[in-house]
Parts: C-alpha cells; sequence; structure tokens
C-alpha cells in the first residue's frame, strides 16, 4: 500500500469533532457540512456515532441517504448492538462504511474496560466479522494505539484484518506521540503483521502538543499511512484533531516532497471552515495556518514590497487556491433574488427549498437597508442565521433598546414573545450586554449557565455586522445561539434568544461525550 500516491481524506468533524464541549450539531447541520465536505470532494466523511442517541442514528441515516460522491461512515463501539445500530443508519447510502473500536493500551483495558487482553482480542475479531457481514467497507481502530504494547497490538491488528478489515486506523487517542517516534511506530506495526497489505493503513492523530498534523504526516512519509483521518480547522475534544486544511494544503505545495495528491476541491476550504465555525461557536483564530484572517496578511514594510513585485517571494500558496474571495462588494440594495441566489451558488451555500431562499432573501433585504455594500461574508452570515431560525421558536424577540453611557448604569428594554404572547422586561447591568441579558432572562427563566459569549466583525469597516455566538448549558446540555447585525448589542440579544429556542427544541441532543 505504500507505493501508492493517493491519499485518503477522512473528516470526523461531525464526529470527533463535534465532541468539543459546545460543538454539538443538529441534524439540520450536520447536512449542511455534509453537503460542503462532498463538494470539497472529501473521501470519507465520519457523520457521527449513530449508537450514541437517536439524533445522532438520524443524523447518520440522513447524510447517509444524501451524499453520494463521498463515502460516508458511522464510529461503533466493537459490539453487535453498537455496529447494527451503525449498519441501520448506513445501509441506504450509495458508498458506506462501519466503522468499529476498542481500547488496546494496558491503562484503558484495565481501568476502562475492566477486560483482559484476550478478552479485547476476542471482541475486536467478533466486531469486525459481525460487522463484515453487512458491509464490504470496515474500518478497525485500536483505541489508545500509541500507548499499547506492541506485540499484542500486532495481534490484535492481525486478526481483525483476517476477519475482512479494509482500513487499519491507528489512534494517538492522548496526543502523546512525537513525529519520528510515531512513523517508525506505524512503519513497524506494517513490516511485523503478516497480511497488513491487506488493508489501508490510516492515522488519526490528537493536537495535546500541538503535533498532530506532524504526527500525521511523519506516519504517511515514514510509516507507509495512506489514510489521514482529520477536521476541518482542526476542531476536536481537548487541543482538538489533525487540522483538514492543514494536511491538505501542506501536501499539495510540498509535493515535491510527498510525492502524494488528494482528489479534494482546495477553493472549498475557507467556505467550509466558515461554515463549521458559524455552527459551532469556535471561532477560527486570526494566525491559523490556512484559513486565518492572517493567513495571507503582509504587515512587514519588507514583506508588502516584495508581494507587491512578486507574491512568491512571501507566498507558497494563494489566497485564492483554499478559497478566500477576491470579489470584494458582491450585492447591493437593488439586487434581486436572482442575483441573490445566483451568488449564494457561487460561494457554495444551497438552501434545503424555495421558502428558505425567500426568508434568507428578505434578512438581506433588510440588511441592504442597514449597510451598501454586501460581502460574501455578510452572506454567509446572514445564511447561518436564518438556519438557526429553522429552529422551533418558543421565544422570538421583538423589539429592544439599550441606554448607556459614562456614569450612568446601563439599562435594556425587551419585548419577547413565547408562543405567540408578548411579555415586557427591563433590567440594569454591568453593561449594556449584560443588561440585555438579564431582561431576557428575567422573562424566560430559563436558569441557564452562560458558558460563552463571543463577538466578531463579519467584515472590515464600521458598517460591519457583528456576529455575536452565545453558548448555554443547562442539565448537561450545551448548546450555541448565533446572531448578526450591525448592531452589536441587537445581534447579542439575537444569539441568545437563538440558544433559548435550542435549550427549548426536541431537535437538540445532548453533546455525545455525556450519553456513552
Amino acid at each position: 500500500m505504500s507505493g501508492n500516491t493517493n491519499l485518503i481524506i477522512f473528516d470526523t468533524t461531525m464526529r470527533d469533532g463535534e465532541q468539543s464541549p459546545g460543538a454539538s450539531m443538529t441534524k439540520d447541520e450536520k447536512l449542511r457540512i455534509a453537503k460542503a465536505l462532498e463538494r470539497m470532494k472529501v473521501d470519507v466523511i465520519e457523520a457521527g456515532f449513530p449508537a450514541s442517541s437517536n439524533g445522532d442514528f438520524e443524523a447518520v441515516r440522513a447524510i447517509a441517504n444524501t451524499v453520494k460522491d463521498s463515502t460516508v461512515a458511522g464510529l461503533c463501539r466493537a459490539n453487535d448492538r453498537d455496529i447494527q445500530r451503525g449498519i441501520d443508519a448506513l445501509k441506504g447510502g450509495k458508498s458506506w462504511r462501519v466503522h468499529t473500536f476498542i481500547a488496546t493500551s494496558p491503562i484503558h483495558m484495565e481501568k476502562k474496560l475492566r477486560m483482559s487482553p484476550e478478552q479485547v482480542l476476542e471482541q475486536a475479531t467478533l466486531s469486525v466479522r459481525y460487522a463484515k457481514n453487512a458491509c464490504p467497507d470496515v474500518e478497525f481502530s485500536p483505541e489508545d494505539a500509541s500507548r499499547s504494547e506492541p506485540d499484542f497490538l500486532c495481534r490484535v491488528l492481525e486478526a481483525v484484518i483476517k476477519e475482512g478489515a479494509t482500513t487499519i486506523n491507528i489512534p494517538d487517542t492522548v496526543g502523546y506521540a512525537v513525529p519520528q517516534q510515531f512513523g517508525e511506530f506505524i512503519k513497524n506495526l506494517r513490516e511485523r503483521i503478516p497480511n497488513s497489505d491487506k488493508a489501508v493503513w490510516s492515522v488519526h492523530c490528537h493536537n495535546d502538543l500541538g503535533m498532530a498534523v506532524a504526527n500525521s504526516l511523519a506516519a504517511v512519509m515514514i510509516g507507509g499511512a495512506r489514510q489521514i483521518e482529520c477536521t476541518i480547522n482542526g476542531l476536536g475534544e481537548r487541543a482538538g484533531n489533525t487540522s483538514l486544511e492543514e494536511v491538505v494544503m501542506a501536501v499539495r505545495t510540498r509535493s515535491d516532497f510527498f510525492h502524494l495528491a488528494t482528489r479534494l476541491d482546495a477553493t472549498q476550504i475557507v467556505p467550509t471552515s466558515r461554515l463549521v465555525s458559524q455552527i459551532t461557536g469556535f471561532v477560527v483564530q486570526p494566525n491559523k495556518a490556512v484559513v486565518g484572517a492572517n493567513a495571507f496578511a503582509h504587515a512587514s514594510g519588507i514583506h508588502q514590497d516584495g508581494v507587491i513585485k512578486a507574491r512568491q517571494t512571501y507566498e507558497i500558496m494563494t489566497a485564492e487556491d483554499v478559497g478566500w474571495s477576491t470579489n470584494k462588494i458582491v450585492l447591493g440594495k437593488l439586487s434581486g433574488r436572482s442575483a441573490f441566489k445566483q451568488r449564494l451558488k457561487e460561494i457554495g451555500i444551497e438552501l434545503d427549498s424555495e421558502d428558505a431562499y425567500n426568508k434568507a432573501f428578505q434578512r438581506f433585504k433588510d440588511l441592504a437597508d442597514k449597510k451598501a455594500d454586501i460581502f460574501d461574508e455578510d452572506l454567509q452570515a446572514l445564511v447561518a442565521q436564518e438556519a438557526g431560525a429553522a429552529t422551533e421558536e418558543h421565544w422570538a424577540l421583538v423589539t429592544m433598546s439599550q441606554a448607556s453611557g459614562m456614569g450612568e448604569r446601563p439599562h435594556a428594554t425587551v419585548v419577547l414573545s413565547e408562543a405567540g404572547e408578548e411579555r415586557k422586561a427591563e433590567a440594569q447591568g454591568d453593561g449594556p450586554v449584560d443588561a440585555t441579558f438579564k431582561a431576557i432572562e428575567s422573562v424566560a427563566k430559563s436558569g441557564a449557565e452562560l458558558l460563552l459569549y463571543s463577538v466578531n466583525a463579519v467584515t472590515q469597516g464600521t458598517e460591519s455586522q457583528g456576529e455575536v455566538t452565545v453558548r448555554l448549558a443547562k442539565g448537561g446540555r450545551v448548546v450555541n445561539g448565533v446572531g448578526a447585525d450591525t448592531d452589536v448589542i441587537v445581534a447579542s440579544a439575537k444569539a441568545y434568544v437563538s440558544a433559548l429556542n435550542r435549550l427549548s427544541s426536541k431537535m437538540e441532543r445532548l453533546n455525545p461525550q455525556h450519553q456513552l
């Protein structure tokens, strides 16, 4: 397999990425991300953990039935119930994969599973056999592989390949590995296991020591792995996972070194990055490689002079290569419905129905009355807000006003509609946002804990919309609300009400780690 020049990109944003506290997604949000990943031509999309909840089961099934140009995978623990649940969710898909796993490190077997090595070996073998009876494409992962005993790990992997596992994935579950060592570790396994050539070798690295991308690429170059599991923006629990955008552009930019290729359409990277950020509320840091706002910015005079004379002096790839738009002003208040719909299509946004387009177009017109120039980023924020409004609205923001000034205690007045009945409230706070939230909460009485309040300018300039993310927690549930407006306080109120609706919506599910 090491002679293969094709590198398989396996995206687990909707499964492992979702395990970041607060990143839980609804079925509709997962479908939007899945369609974006399919447009990007990701090889394998891990849609979720079907046995974790009914909500995740339905999301995986919907994605499997929708996506046609990528393989859709579901993660299953190594037991018949989980695997059958995965099969039931995936079997309607055009191309699907069962991904099953069990821990193999001494500490996990003893402390977590409370199983002997022989029991783990038997469970792994039986699980792959069960999955293979229903699905020709089976992936097996020995959890915490990088801390497992090599002799035992070789026994397990040889056995599951014999049972028909077509992909062997080696997870660095706790981000413990370092590149040279991890690459040699993969190489050693492949050399010691007699039937290693019968499977594609894969790696799944976590970023606890900041080396997930380096470890993954070392496994490819030294160890002969030909699949990398990764997430958009490096999203994931703790310090995150291997960043898809960094892997793809490293392999493409340094093709002289890696001699590998992916089938990905890299121009979809930035739009997909923004979509994931908007849905999860996890803001991309400005200096993030490839997708950060400063990734192609040049502040130094020497750098600016060089780039003006020849971009290659300080840029190893172009912004356009990864989907940064050079089209600045795209629409205005006189633009019609057709132009609006066409521009959404051009920037990779698809809505589910004509009614959704009509509602988004009305929001666009409302925005055009507030600011003269509408940018692509404005459209993306607008559509993200429209998708959030699709959640069943128990609460609706009718009107609000606030006043604050130096030496004055900020004061806010809000009118909320609860199931069609309007209710008014006033409150003071330490700032205009605090006063607004207290006024809303005096009506809603949700008792939720505010975990995150984040404001980001959608575009440059004082006319820019402010996009606000509010994260609330209550009873083990963690939800995000997003609001955008040229008035940041209004955007904040919209975001808080959006989060309240998600708390009361049956569509929202518990974060996966709370269910297993």
